[in-house]
């Protein structure tokens, strides 16, 4: 079968463009090619700096002929209807259209639609203009003496030739003939600019790579990839160092060459008193070089560095090496002046004692200037959620209470708080805004700060991503959960919410960041006390005094007993009637905060179920364990559905069930649960009498006793279990409840004549359940 070669070639592709506009090429061209009826084995796509090209094999030479018939509506139809099947059937008037009769609907119309096959040349030569024209490059230009016509040709960077073949591997190709805006497809490509700038004639694929290669133009990204890695390590090993490898740069330079040719360069040994990651991103963003450390030699840079060029220099790089050595110098120059002014004192100290002041800052410490202006500049974080300097306050406020859940010393935990954000306001932050916390980092340890206070300047950030470390020193967890959640409780409050499309404050990832905080390091909380907290702190100018500090209520209300919290803050504003003047007020600022809280809380656990659904757990679990999953808001201002969100017991107990159903006791307990809850479930609904309580001397069957002292006991058990949050333990003691259900369906019938004894077998079964749920609502778990 025919083989199709596409090239585009055109004057430099931006590097982070090329590897999506290629896939971008071969989708918009299979999807055409497939949608015009023809069919393809494979295709593949390539790109350098100066051309895309697809490479298609196994396209058939014609599409299949058609013949179809498409039936219509009738032909009393309206009008509208007539006219919507005339123009899916392509036809011009119903006068075009058959009549087929049907003995029960009477008549309708149909369409029968012949159309002949099309050579894949004609249908090749339609679509690429259409393609090229179309295409979704993020930015495009226009050039030369058609851009002043309406409607010219747009491209990323002019488009200079078009190669398109097509033919069988026996068979001499043929060209592709079309046309675009002057530029006309043919057979010819050229090769490197500057080594083997000339014409290039091609067959098909194969050919194709092979001359370009001669002429010095590697096609194919991964191979220059794998070329730039291999010779830099090389080099690097040569000289006694090792390569510090980078991933991300790797793919930007394999897209700035066509012919890599790996050299080294190098810069004084006295910017080595830079701290590696800013020497790195130096050269790395303005060099697109590579850094070189001593073999074995930890974490320390060598002052050599690695360089691709696109070019195989006479003096063999001697010049393109030096070139990039004076303008590594500059750069790192300004790194140096930044990372000593960094360190320095501010020319505006006088202006920030009423911020150091605010904060406890020392104005002798060139971090706690940083932070001391970060206030005083009023740096804004949002418009609707105040400043920087409010926003840490906020922070503190609230990792000083996560600080005794964690095991932290909340001193230490309000210390770095306090310094968490100061980095943003230094020269070398500024100039690298990807080393945030990191330079916090080193400039809190130069101060004397405290290991942990300096470590948690750069980890409360984290995790930023799934790949990403979790800390689990105590004072980074409390500022890193202090961080995501005063996020999350503000954008909440402003009605930010994310969408299913957008998310722009990355307020998903905070959630999953908070999870991963709260599970790897079984962090016992509630997420809706916390934010409940939060968030009457938060607005603490709008409440009574004896509503601004909720700190001592965690302890006391731990996870699923909000209910309490909530009941007691609002007979504590009903206390306040005679204030008339403000109590309508506070009552509506306890319904938005608790409103958000029980949002936030169902948005953060569905971020659970994606966590745990990635982990490996059936979602029928986690939907079992976390209970009545609603949360909404009743008029009287109470959280309307009791939920587990008390994450690492949850996961626990999601843990626990999933072993549990897996034995054979937990599979039939599961079924014989299912039965008791479905017969419930239907007498409910018929509003059959059920009895208040089991009575005893009502029963009949030795089953119904057995099972009624079974149910006394797993119910006893189960409890206490769950108490001592032993969840297997819970699971081994409702697995007594196995064999006296199963008796108990085989030998009694729950339907008796008598009223009485029915109503107590039902509630003999109301009493399973109730013993079950105690562990999770078996009525959710699939099976």
């Amino acid at each position: 079968m025919p083989d199709l070669l596409l090239e585009l070639r055109s004057e430099e592709i931006p590097a982070r463009m090329q590897r999506k506009a290629a896939g971008d090429l071969r989708k918009m061209l299979t999807d055409g090619l497939v949608e015009a009826g023809l069919t393809y084995e494979a295709a593949r796509e390539y790109w350098t700096p100066r051309r895309l090209s697809l490479d298609i094999r196994g396209l058939t030479a014609r599409s299949k002929d058609i013949n179809e018939e498409i039936k219509g509506p009738s032909t009393k139809a309206p009008e509208q209807a007539v006219q919507g099947f005339l123009r899916k059937a392509g036809l011009a008037s119903a006068a075009e259209a058959h009549i087929h009769a049907d003995p029960k609907k009477g008549d309708f119309y149909v369409a029968h639609i012949s159309r002949p096959g099309r050579a894949a040349e004609d249908i090749i030569a339609e679509l690429v203009p259409g393609i090229i024209r179309s295409f979704p490059w993020p930015k495009s230009m226009r050039w030369g003496p058609a851009s002043a016509k309406p409607g010219s040709l747009r491209w990323v960077r002019p488009l200079q030739s078009i190669l398109c073949t097509f033919g069988p591997e026996t068979e001499e190709p043929v060209v592709v003939d079309f046309e675009i805006d002057g530029i006309r497809s043919g057979n010819v490509t050229y090769g490197h600019r500057f080594l083997a700038p000339g014409e290039i004639t091609v067959r098909r694929f194969d050919d194709y790579v092979s001359k370009l290669e001669a002429a010095k133009v590697v096609l194919d990204a991964d191979r220059r990839k794998e070329i730039i890695l291999a010779d830099a390590r090389n080099l690097a090993f040569a000289n006694g160092l090792d390569l510090v490898e980078d991933e991300g740069l790797l793919e930007e330079v394999s897209g700035l060459v066509e012919w890599p040719v790996v050299l080294m360069g190098e810069f004084e040994e006295d910017f080595l008193a830079i701290p590696a990651e800013v020497i790195r991103l130096t050269i790395r963003a303005n060099q697109k070089c590579f850094v070189t450390r001593p073999q074995g030699d930890g974490e320390d840079l060598s002052n050599r560095f690695i360089l691709t060029a696109n070019i195989e220099a006479k003096d063999g790089g001697k010049e393109i090496a030096h070139g990039n050595g004076k303008v590594v110098r500059a750069r790192l120059s300004d790194a140096l002046y930044f990372w000593t002014t960094d360190q320095g004192d501010l020319p505006d100290l006088d202006q920030l004692k009423a911020s150091a002041e605010k904060f406890g800052l020392d104005l002798k410490k060139p971090l706690d200037q940083r932070m001391a202006r970060l206030d005083h500049l009023n740096v804004t974080f949002h418009a609707k959620l105040g400043t920087q300097g409010e926003r840490v306050m906020r922070i503190r406020n609230l990792a000083r209470a996560i600080a005794p859940i964690v095991g932290a010393d909340p001193d230490l935990v309000e210390r770095a708080a306090v310094l968490a954000k100061a980095d943003l306001t230094t020269e070398v932050v500024g100039e690298f805004p990807e080393l945030q916390g990191a330079m916090g980092h080193k400039y809190a340890l130069l101060q004397g700060e405290h290991p942990s206070v300096a470590a948690t300047i750069e980890e409360h950030y984290k995790p930023q991503g799934p790949s990403d470390s979790v800390p689990s020193d105590p004072v980074s967890i409390a500022v890193a959960l202090a961080d995501k959640l005063d996020m999350l409780v503000g954008f909440w409050a402003i009605d930010e919410k994310p969408t299913g499309s957008k998310d722009p404050y990355a307020l998903r990832r905070a959630a999953l960041g908070m999870i991963r905080l709260i599970l790897d390091n079984d962090v016992r909380c509630s997420i809706i006390s916390l934010a409940l907290m939060h968030g009457l702190n938060w607005r603490s100018n709008e409440l009574p005094n004896f509503l601004r500090s909720m700190e001592s209520y965690i302890a006391a209300f731990p996870a699923g007993e909000m209910d309490k919290l909530l009941e007691y803050r609002l007979k504590a504003i009903a206390a306040e009637k005679q204030q008339k003047e403000i109590h309508g007020a506070i009552f509506e600022v306890m319904i938005k905060v608790m409103s958000d809280s029980a949002s936030l809380r169902d948005f953060v656990l569905d971020r659970l179920e994606q966590v745990l659904r990635d982990r490996g757990q059936r979602y029928d679990l986690i939907d079992a364990v976390k209970l009545l999953k609603g949360g909404g808001i009743e008029h009287e201002g109470r959280i309307g559905d009791a939920v587990n969100d008390d994450l690492a017991m949850l996961v626990r107990r999601v843990e626990a069930l999933g072993s549990f159903l897996d034995t054979e006791d937990g599979k039939n307990l599961l079924a014989g649960t299912k039965r008791a809850a479905n017969i419930l479930a239907a007498e409910e609904k018929k509003k059959t009498t059920i009895a208040d309580h089991v009575e005893p001397a009502l029963f009949r069957e030795a089953a119904e006793k057995s099972l009624f002292a079974a149910v006394n006991q797993a119910e006893r058990q189960a409890g206490e279990a769950i108490r001592n949050e032993d969840f297997s333990a819970a699971m081994l003691a409702l697995s007594v409840l196995r064999e006296p259900v199963d008796s108990f369906f085989e030998q009694v019938l729950v339907n008796d004549e008598d009223q009485a004894v029915r109503a107590n077998r039902l509630a003999l079964l109301a009493r399973i359940r109730a013993a079950t749920d105690q562990v999770a609502d078996f009525s959710r778990i699939a099976g």
